[in-house]
């Protein structure tokens, strides 16, 4: 038994002699749990440091959406309500809060500027009118930009229509086109105005809410309605909106005489201007451009008013 006791008090005393060997008290594990590979061993990267945006503008690298929905708006201290954008909001404008964008451009970068839109609105609870003429839309990535002009809120078709400020009341909004007017002017919807598409093509279409063509004929065409079978019946065929300045030789001279007077833009506008629901609440407001102003992506809209304060912007 004795023999037995000194055989481990020598292994006792074997092992306290390979740990002071090794170091002892001193090695690190004795503080120090598992270590991990540093981050070129775990298969690259930079230690503690998260990769950067794949892209920069101005110097900043900038994190956007790759599509013309429409990206983060800024907010007013000059930072952002999303992505990061590569220029400051700047001065906000009285405006903001009351006249928006819907951060959305039609077709940008098109190789058709007519084609290329954004909308903005004036909120319903807006306290008063807004005079958006003389306001400029720009392309914080390009540097173009254009002013919004003067437009005609009931146009007459065959003539030249006299400028005047595009006013939004509360509710209203208004399409802003890059390109050309099809009419030559930038102008109010209106109850009659889907006439002008018998001519003129228009993206997207006019709104085809003209008079029925069946209750203009009841309403204008006189004590004889109702002994004209004929013209009611190629009347009732006719659409909304329709236009009707070469009647068939078929009909009545009389029932020819009404419709060359109502059927068409101008006779509606004469007989219908004064109704109450006559007027729309949209312009379609055309900046003349012969190329699109943004880019198709990895760009920053700004709306500005008249004295050069931010309305609104975003990115995409």
């Amino acid at each position: 038994m004795e023999h037995d006791a000194w055989f481990f008090v020598g292994i006792f005393a074997f092992i306290f002699l390979v740990w002071v060997a090794v170091g002892g008290p001193f090695h690190p594990i004795a503080y120090t749990g598992p270590t991990l590979s540093l981050p070129g061993q775990l298969g690259g990267g930079t230690y503690l440091s998260l990769p950067r945006a794949p892209f920069g503008i101005g110097g900043t690298n900038v994190t956007l959406p790759g599509s013309s929905s429409g990206g983060g708006a800024l907010d007013g201290s000059g930072g952002t309500l999303g992505p990061t954008l590569p220029t400051a909001f700047g001065t906000p404008s009285l405006y903001r809060g009351q006249v928006s964008m819907n951060h959305y451009i039609s077709s940008a970068g098109s190789a058709n500027p007519s084609a290329e839109y954004i909308e903005i609105s004036l909120a319903s609870n807006a306290s008063a009118p807004v005079n958006i003429s003389g306001w400029s839309l720009s392309s914080g990535a390009t540097g173009n930009g254009s002013l919004i002009p003067k437009g005609t809120e009931t146009p007459t078709s065959g003539t030249v229509n006299a400028a005047e400020d595009i006013i939004l009341k509360p509710g209203m909004r208004a399409t802003i086109f890059s390109g050309q007017s099809p009419i030559g002017a930038s102008f109010r919807e209106n109850k009659c105005i889907g006439y002008f598409a018998a001519y003129q093509t228009f993206s997207p279409a006019l709104p085809q809410i003209c008079p029925a063509p069946s209750d203009e004929l009841r309403a204008y065409y006189g004590a004889q309605y109702i002994r004209d079978p004929s013209c009611i019946d190629y009347v009732d065929k006719l659409s909304r909106c329709q236009v009707a300045l070469s009647p068939p030789v078929s009909v009545s001279s009389a029932c020819g005489a009404f419709m060359v007077k109502y059927l068409n833009y101008n006779g509606c506008v004469s007989a219908h201007q004064n109704d109450a629901n006559f007027k729309g609440d949209t312009w379609r407001v055309y900046l003349g451009r012969t190329a699109p102003l943004w880019r198709s992506r990895l760009e920053v809209v700004r709306l500005v008013d008249a004295q050069g304060n931010t309305v609104d912007a975003f990115s995409y």
